[in-house]
């Protein structure tokens, strides 16, 4: 099971660090923001590195909230098939999974 998430978190790692391999997802309050702040919060979603147990309990990598002028963001990996139908039978596994990347205020949530 812990080379499962090490392969699920280096997958998590490269995808939220450069948003190549997989789909980002915006809610309507992230949308909302400016340009400029919409950069700011991706970058602070790029740079995230404060996984702990409370945050991260199995290792994946998957979840994060970061602030951003006073206002807390989430964001989240799920894990798809190709289609985006069903979860992906096998996360660790990218030609069979499409990772989704939601980036939300926290009160969306």
């Amino acid at each position: 099971m812990e080379r499962k998430s090490n392969n699920i978190r280096q997958l998590d790692d490269a995808f939220r660090q450069n948003f190549m391999g997989g789909q980002i997802v915006i809610t309507n309050g992230v949308n909302a923001l400016s340009d400029i702040e919409k950069l700011r919060l991706f970058d602070l979603v790029k740079h995230f590195d404060d996984f702990n147990e409370d945050n991260d309990p199995h290792g994946e990598h998957d979840f994060g909230c970061v602030p951003l002028q006073g206002k807390r963001y989430f964001w989240k990996i799920d894990y798809y098939d190709k289609d985006l139908l069903y979860h992906s039978p096998d996360p660790t596994n990218p030609e069979i999974t499409k990772r989704v990347m939601t980036i939300m205020r926290a009160e969306e949530h």
